[in-house]
């Protein structure tokens, strides 16, 4: 491959990494085609654009951005594919949904991550990066805490106001 045909890869490869900030990268080189074919397409419904790397340029990529990717350097070997998200815990919950349907599935496999500014490395943080919420999960949680004693204090009331009428219509009856 010609270097300027590498320059023009390596700029691609740090264009893609600035737009999303998540990325994963997974271990698929001995997918068979309909194995890989399945992943693409499970990528593409849950919105992870999965893109098949040299170790090389990505790791030149890296090093041209601001951010200190160092911890993530000793992930690639071998083969490596990338998974860019804009959700941190899409592509975790895509690999365990794979692992779940296929229990003796080593591929694809975590090497390594990269999620809300934290490092993560190795297969054994997949349920981990599972876990992580979202930014909406978030803010569906705390809109959800605040809604809680609003709803309890007109519940109150209104049951209150319920009581009340019945206590008056019993006494005017009387």
């Amino acid at each position: 491959m010609k270097k300027e045909d590498k320059a023009i890869i390596i700029e691609k490869i740090t264009e893609t990494l600035k737009q999303y900030p998540c990325f994963y990268l997974v271990e698929t080189a001995g997918l068979n085609a309909e194995k890989t074919s399945d992943l693409r397409r499970a990528c593409n419904k849950a919105d992870i654009k999965l893109l098949v790397v040299k170790n090389t340029l990505l790791h030149k990529a890296l090093e041209s951005l601001d951010a200190d990717y160092s911890e993530l350097y000793s992930c690639l070997k071998g083969s490596t594919s990338v998974m860019f998200s804009n959700v941190g815990n899409a592509p975790a919950k895509l690999l365990k949904d794979i692992k779940k349907k296929d229990k003796d599935a080593a591929l694809p496999a975590l090497k390594g991550a990269y999620v809300e500014e934290t490092v993560y490395i190795g297969a054994d943080q997949l349920e981990t990066l599972a876990n992580i919420k979202s930014k909406n999960e978030l803010i569906a949680d705390v809109v959800a805490l605040l809604q809680s004693p609003a709803k309890n204090v007109i519940s109150a009331l209104t049951s209150g106001g319920t009581k009340l009428h019945g206590i008056l219509e019993t006494l005017s009856n009387k």
